[in-house]
Parts: structure tokens; C-alpha cells; sequence
């Protein structure tokens, strides 16, 4: 289970009210089988806007000490090898861990298999990543088969036959997770466990009881709560997202700061672009959205919607790529993400004079340009 708390940790950053301890947080390690002397950590608060931190971790004889101040104490922290020049970075060499506040943790082993002690969430964690520890282990084999299949240009195909057995050796891990929170309830690794309850993430979440909603991981409970609902939510919203339905009507801000309504632009088709600065595809798209603004912008209008960037990113990005059309920013009241159950960025959805979906694009696909073409020949 030790990679596993890697899958949590990308979702986010927190920075939890039990982190307000005048006590610093030490990690000491004794490691074994490092080629390097030197190693970096990288501490991030989860689901926080606050950056990461990364510091380099000097080994003596195998041996480093990481002091965090109380008010920087992460609760992720990453420990990876200095990578070696033109070698590509070892995934399956990290040690992934949780620190809270006051913590002081001892890391035994190397840097594929180790162990965490020292806390009251290590001691529950440790005890059953033991018992899980055949089926990780077949987990943990079959993902390095298929990173060292890829790295050595296996066949595709090959590869998916490799990885077929996942999906049910993740369902077992699931249930057993699932059936460890319906025992603890009020464990904190219950809440870090539910990341790993898969289609069960919403039985898991209403099996917890409130000491652990509100104890160390209770940001962690609430990003999934609030994941779990928005999921809802698109769902519901889904039904009323298709060809042929009324498009969702919504009020979102300009680039000036002032209101913009869907509805005001009835009249001539108008493509709502779900997109973001952070959006590779979305950006790669540009020259070519560019190219038929230009050809029918007499016809339609583009209506940019803005997702998950800050103001500033926003307006750095239309300025820096000259993008021409009316733009808004979703600022999430009302989340029109949710509100048209945006699934993958960019999405493209067409309206018709009359305010009907005529079609939608998920990806940067050339069908997109290909229905312009033909709506507009």
C-alpha cells in the first residue's frame, strides 16, 4: 500500500487547523541502497493554494533529518533521488508520506520498499498494509511490467494485455478498504482510505463517523464530499445536456468586469469554449479556432469560458494569444462547468439562433471544424 498513498496525494493540497502546533514536525530516515548522497524533498500542503516547497536531504552513512516549522508542516511529502542527467526519473523510487503537525516519524528500508512509524495513523496504516501486502505486491508488479514495457517501446496492445488483471485486483483492494472504514469509522486512515474505495468512494464517505470528518484529514473529507456532489450534480445536469435540449442559461463576468448572459447572444450561432490556460490541447487549438473565427465570425460568435485558472492567468492568456472572441471566467456561482457537465477540457458546444444545443465536442477534434463547415457551407 505504500504507492497508494502516492494516488491520494496527487489529487491535492491541505493545510488542516490541527496543524497549529507550536511543535515541529521531524522526519528521520535510515536509508539503504541510494546511489547519491543527496536527495530532494518536495512538501506540499494539500488542497491549499500554498506552493510547495522542495529541499535537498544530505545522507550521512544512509542517515537524514527533515525539520518542518509548524506553521509550513505539509501533509504530503515526496522524497525522490537527484536525478542523474539525461536519465529518465524512476517512478517506482519514492517515498510517499503524510506528516501533520508535531509528528516525528523514523522512514526504515529504500526508496521501493520502506516503512513509516512513529504516529497513531502509521501504526493503523502499517498493520494493514500488511495484511494487503500479497495483493499491493500484484498491483505494485503489474504497473512496473507496463512502465518497463512502455520505456523499452512494447507494442500497445501488449501492454494492455499486461494491465488487464488491474481492474479486478483494484476492486479487491476497494473492498477490503471499504470494509476497514465500516470497522474504524473513526479512524483518520479511514478518510485517507476512502480515496482508495473506488465506485464505493460514496458508501465509504457516509460510513464515517464525525470524529474522523472533523479530525486531521477533514479537508481531505471535504474535497471528496464536494467531489462526490459535484459528480452528482453533473449527472442531474447531464439529462439536460444534449443535442436538441435548451442550453442552460447563466450570467458570468467579462474581461472588463461586467455581466455577460448567455441568452443576450440568441440570434446567431454561439460555440461555447469550455477551456483553461493549464489546457495543453486547449492552447495547441488555438491557431485553428483562430482560423474559423475569422471565417465565420459574420455567422457565429465564440464565447471563451474561462475554467479553473485565476483572473490574472485568465487575462494573461487571451492578451498573450491574441484570441480575438468574448470571453468570460467561470468563477464556480454558478459553476457552468458543472451546470453543462463538462467532462474533459476543451469542450465545444454549439448553439443554435433559438438557444437549442446543436452539438457537442469533447477534445480538440477535428469533427468540431468539420460541422462548422458543413453547417455554414
Amino acid at each position: 500500500m505504500k504507492k497508494n498513498i502516492a494516488w491520494a496525494l496527487a489529487a491535492g493540497a491541505v493545510l488542516l487547523g490541527a496543524c497549529q502546533s507550536n511543535t515541529k514536525t521531524t522526519i528521520t530516515g535510515t536509508l539503504t541502497g541510494v546511489e547519491s548522497d543527496t536527495l530532494r524533498a518536495i512538501c506540499e500542503p494539500l488542497f491549499s493554494d500554498s506552493k510547495s516547497v522542495e529541499v535537498p536531504l544530505v545522507l550521512q552513512q544512509g542517515n537524514f533529518t527533515l525539520q518542518l516549522e509548524p506553521d509550513t508542516v505539509p501533509i504530503s511529502v515526496t522524497i525522490i533521488p537527484t536525478p542523474e542527467s539525461g536519465k529518465p526519473f524512476d517512478m517506482t523510487k519514492r517515498i510517499d508520506l503524510l506528516a501533520f503537525s508535531g509528528d516525528q516519524l523514523t522512514v526504515k528500508g529504500d526508496l521501493k520498499e520502506y516503512q513509516v512509524t512513529g504516529s497513531d495513523f502509521y501504526t493503523a496504516y502499517n498493520k494493514l498494509d500488511e495484511e494487503m501486502k500479497p495483493l499491493n505486491d500484484s498491483i505494485k508488479a503489474i504497473i512496473s511490467r507496463a512502465m518497463q514495457m512502455q520505456q523499452e517501446g512494447g507494442a500497445q496492445d501488449s501492454i494492455m494485455k499486461v494491465v488487464a488483471p488491474l481492474e479486478d485486483l483494484e476492486k479487491r483492494a476497494a473492498g477490503r478498504c471499504l470494509e476497514y472504514i465500516r470497522q474504524h469509522p473513526d479512524e483518520d486512515l479511514s478518510v485517507f482510505l476512502a480515496w482508495r474505495t473506488g465506485e464505493k468512494q460514496e458508501e465509504a464517505l457516509e460510513l464515517l463517523g464525525d470524529k474522523a470528518k472533523n479530525g486531521k484529514l477533514a479537508a481531505m473529507y471535504q474535497f471528496l464530499d464536494k467531489i462526490i456532489k459535484e459528480e452528482q450534480e453533473k449527472a442531474k445536469a447531464k439529462e439536460n445536456v444534449s443535442e436538441g435540449k435548451t442550453a442552460p442559461d447563466f450570467t458570468l463576468k467579462d474581461l472588463q468586469g461586467k455581466d455577460l448572459t448567455l441568452s443576450s447572444l440568441r440570434g446567431k450561432y454561439v460555440v461555447l469554449d469550455f477551456w483553461g490556460s493549464w489546457c495543453g490541447w486547449c492552447i495547441k487549438g488555438i491557431p485553428e479556432m483562430k482560423k474559423y473565427y475569422e471565417k465565420y465570425k459574420g455567422k457565429m460568435e465564440i464565447l471563451g469560458i474561462d475554467c479553473r485558472d485565476t483572473e490574472e492567468k485568465w487575462k494573461e492568456a487571451v492578451e498573450k494569444h491574441e484570441l480575438p472572441w468574448l470571453h468570460v471566467r467561470n468563477e464556480g456561482n454558478p459553476d457552468v462547468s458543472t451546470l453543462y457537465a463538462i467532462e474533459g477540457y476543451p469542450t465545444k458546444i454549439v448553439i443554435d439562433p433559438e438557444g437549442k444545443i446543436a452539438k457537442i465536442v469533447v477534445g480538440e477534434d477535428p469533427a468540431f471544424y468539420e460541422y462548422l463547415d458543413e453547417l455554414f457551407k
